[in-house]
């Protein structure tokens, strides 16, 4: 569980802003592991243990072994043939989430939930009056494992860039500050794919244009970054100079709902294909049902068996409610989609966003059910 810490510094004000993040280590294996005795100390992994089981979280002992988050369980135990699997218990993480929340908010009601392992705390007023948000990670960090047996790691910097950044440094049960003097030399050398919002396919571009670095991204103008990646393009100029003006959001809205489905078999005939597509839709509409969501983007996710993954979307005027509103958008989104027999489709998923009709920069919450089949925590 993440919950990071930060200093804001906003232009034109000398204003210090001190916001926390702490990082739960290996949330759901650390949970399953306190609650059972029989598990500590011996490689763990927790979710489906079938042929299209994923592992959704892994002990550091498992780690040790090269097993990741979000591999396939087949190659987790071939890694690891000694590998402990046991399915997943979100309602349990969630209480424990909770739980972690109440520790927090004896310090701050500013606090923005990222998932059940992770949050951002804005600590600039803070209930104790503690002057040094360092110390209020510290703190935190004792509660959680005097109170909970567990451990977090922290990160602290002046804002949540770098605050990620620092959370991961020293995992497990770490903590790290980048001080704002020191912070343009720390971004120079590190790595472009430590900066948020820069995936493989990012990341990979990057390299194609000679940027290995921050200190590499900071050579690059603005306007090339903006030709190459658009809108993200001045966020990263901005990251490259340390600057992240986000601020810590308490009120967290719905952005979007989706569904996924992982396969038994990788699926290839075009009949199977939009006979699972239909029974996406109906789950969908199931879930914007549940939710009373409204939304105006339909976007299709196809993960193929080699993992090589693919997104469609399409926007429209009337908001996508129901079967009779989504599967016209669905089918035609699918008709974009390249598969066969050599490139079959391992996963389908459909999710709808967009519920103001704003550029498609929103982020995207998928609402996912945890299917017998595969399942992920960020860890």
């Amino acid at each position: 569980m993440r919950f990071f810490l930060l200093f804001y510094t906003f232009a034109g004000s000398m204003e210090e802003r001190k916001i926390i993040h702490i990082d739960m280590d290996a949330f759901f294996a650390s949970v399953e592991q306190r609650d059972r005795p029989e598990l500590r100390g011996i490689p763990l992994a927790v979710g489906y243990d079938g042929p299209r089981g994923v592992v959704a979280t892994a002990s550091y002992e498992a780690r040790s072994y090269g097993v990741r988050s979000a591999m396939s369980m087949v190659k987790a135990k071939r890694l690891c043939p000694h590998l402990t699997v046991v399915p997943g218990n979100h309602v349990r993480y969630k209480e424990v989430s909770n739980q972690v929340h109440d520790i927090m908010r004896d310090y701050t009601d500013l606090i923005e939930p990222i998932s059940l392992d992770e949050a951002f705390l804005d600590v600039t007023e803070n209930k104790p009056g503690i002057p040094l948000a360092v110390d209020i990670a510290r703190e935190i960090r004792q509660r959680i494992r005097d109170e909970l047996h567990l451990t977090a790691s922290a990160g602290i910097s002046y804002n949540k860039l770098l605050a990620k950044i620092a959370s991961d440094w020293r995992k497990p049960d770490g903590m790290t500050t980048i001080h704002p003097d020191r912070a343009l030399d720390f971004i120079a050398q590190l790595k472009v794919e430590k900066l948020w919002g820069v995936g493989p396919r990012t990341a990979e571009r990057m390299h194609y244009m000679g940027v290995f670095t921050g200190g590499d991204l900071r050579k690059v103008p603005l306007q090339r970054l903006t030709q190459v990646f658009g809108k993200m393009g001045r966020m990263f100029y901005d990251f490259a100079r340390g600057i992240d003006l986000r601020p810590v959001e308490t009120e967290w809205v719905r952005k979007s709902v989706g569904c996924e489905r992982t396969f038994l078999e990788d699926i290839c005939k075009p009949s199977v294909v939009l006979i699972e597509l239909y029974h996406a839709v109906e789950e969908l509409v199931r879930r914007i049902a549940k939710s009373d969501f409204e939304g105006h983007t339909l976007t299709l996710k196809v993960k193929y068996s080699d993992f090589t993954q693919i997104t469609r979307s399409l926007t429209v005027q009337p908001v996508l409610t129901t079967k009779d509103d989504l599967l016209p958008v669905a089918k035609r989104l699918l008709g974009e989609v390249v598969y066969s027999a050599d490139h079959p489709i391992r996963l389908l998923g459909l999710s709808v966003s967009n519920p103001t009709l704003e550029a498609m920069s929103h982020k995207v919450e998928w609402i996912e059910g945890y299917l017998e089949f595969e399942d992920e925590e960020t860890d």
